[in-house]
């Protein structure tokens, strides 16, 4: 067990957004903090302090999820809206959207490389984007209801992808086929995801339990009942050893997965939280739910370097490395009970001299963007084109497109006058887009009228000569 200096500490939370956190995810510098929400905004909070944050308005819905791509260039969220954007995290938010999906949008996950995006869907499929070219590339279809999360392994070669026909499903992304299926589920999973090497998986299920299955035997592992709401969101320390939970019990969790056991109940939001996610690095984790809050948390247990991590993980590819500490789990699954060595803290009552920011929220309202759906990909850029080295990852950039270039831009960009970054004010952009959406309104009813008129016609004419008909054939007869 953690000793007391290594206890969890409450370090700072943050106000900005107007509804429930759906998502959250750090850069890989642990220098921002990207959150998503009910609202239909985009959230970027800096750390330091007096830093603004940075609120991107464009998603016509709830937005459901954010990540931070490998490198740190881009920032990819899906909405309700049935959308996928691809941001610049900067003050300008030029964004490239992608519309493929039928339904609502629920998560978003770049593979390790930052070559590939997979997508979920209520539409019941998976849809994976190269983002060399921002085209679309694949689907996987074989959820029978809405798949609500889908992740990459840390090699790229697999996804896993769970939803609320109660199956979490593995895929093989060289073949497009699915090759594991687990069905263990009273309930359906909310979340899943791999561990840092790979060879693990671990749901959070609506059922109020989490469970980590081995990959490569096809074994569930542990199996946790620590939580008496559904379970929202989980995310794996760096190191391996540890598994954060978030409920709708109000609670965070950290579980030791080595011991097999939970070590720290962690209250601190006031309603459910949906969303939970340790830093690349692992010294920190932040948390959001329905009070609008973004908590932020420092833990001092197995720091990692995260480069250093990453190498590491990604030397073990295949199902038959040999054995890794790591990967020993406690080998029969086995529900949990509840120990007396169990902490539990409770920032409002220890934690005094708490760090509050509430920083000055700028808005970021960007109308230009590049549309890229299932049948038309985006190809290219042409080597003077202005979007280049902004959506294309720093490693698959071509000389023209460096990233020195991109940071030139960026940086002449920030020294303009603010005002002058800002089209128009959110509240006249809230009434453009309100007066849109009711134009669009008015135009589908337009045309809905016009093909009802066509069909009367169309009836009326065939009226007609039918009864010409049997006027000819009376007049005949007589």
């Amino acid at each position: 067990m953690a000793s007391a200096t290594e206890d969890p500490v409450l370090e700072r939370y943050f106000r900005g957004h107007k509804a429930a956190l759906t998502s959250l995810d750090f850069s890989s510098n642990g220098k921002q903090l990207a959150t998503a929400s009910w609202d239909t905004f985009l959230m970027l909070w800096n750390f330091k302090p007096h830093a603004r944050a940075y609120r991107y308005v464009g998603h016509k819905d709830v937005v459901t999820s954010v990540q931070f791509s490998p490198h740190g260039n881009l920032l990819a969220s899906a909405s309700r809206d049935r959308t996928v954007r691809l941001w610049i995290p900067d003050k300008r938010g030029k964004f490239s959207e992608f519309k493929a999906h039928t339904a609502p949008v629920r998560s978003v996950d770049f593979s390790a490389d930052g070559q590939f995006l997979a997508t979920a869907s209520e539409d019941k499929s998976i849809k994976v984007w190269n983002m060399y070219r921002q085209r679309f590339l694949y689907s996987l279809y074989r959820h029978t209801h809405w798949v609500r999360c889908a992740k990459f392994s840390p090699d790229g070669r697999l996804i896993v992808s769970c939803s609320e026909d109660k199956t979490i499903k593995i895929w093989d992304t060289t073949n497009k086929q699915c090759v594991n299926n687990f069905s263990d589920f009273i309930g359906f999973a909310n979340f899943v995801d791999f561990n840092p090497s790979g060879t693990c998986i671990a749901s959070a299920g609506s059922d109020q339990t989490v469970k980590v299955w081995d990959i490569r035997v096809n074994k569930l592992l542990q199996h946790y009942q620590v939580h008496s709401g559904g379970v929202n969101c989980i995310s794996f320390h760096p190191s391996g050893n540890y598994l954060i939970t978030a409920s709708s019990d109000g609670t965070l969790k950290i579980l030791d997965l080595l011991e097999g056991r939970l070590i720290y109940t962690l209250q601190g939001h006031t309603g459910p939280v949906f969303t939970v996610s340790f830093s690349k690095g692992g010294e920190l984790f932040a948390s959001g739910g329905t009070d609008t809050q973004v908590l932020l948390w420092r833990t001092n247990f197995d720091e990692l370097h995260c480069k250093g991590l990453n190498k590491r993980n990604l030397k073990r590819l295949h199902f038959d490395s040999p054995p890794h500490l790591l990967d020993i789990y406690p080998r029969t699954p086995h529900p949990h009970e509840e120990k007396v060595e169990t902490v539990e803290i409770n920032p409002k009552l220890e934690v005094i001299d708490l760090q509050i920011s509430t920083p000055p929220v700028v808005d970021i309202l960007s109308f230009d963007s590049t549309t890229t759906t299932e049948t038309s990909g985006r190809t290219l850029p042409d080597k003077g084109e202005e979007v280049c080295g902004y959506f294309l990852n720093p490693s698959l950039l071509s000389p023209e497109c460096s990233p020195t270039t991109t940071k030139k831009k960026t940086e002449d960009m920030s020294d303009l006058p603010f005002e002058s970054q800002r089209s128009i004010p959110l509240a006249v952009t809230d009434a453009l887009e309100h007066i849109m959406e009711q134009l669009n309104v008015l135009t589908q009813t337009v045309s809905i009228l016009e093909q009802r008129l066509t069909l009367t016609e169309d009836k009326l004419k065939d009226c007609l000569e039918n009864q010409q008909k049997l006027f000819s054939a009376v007049q005949q007869k007589s």
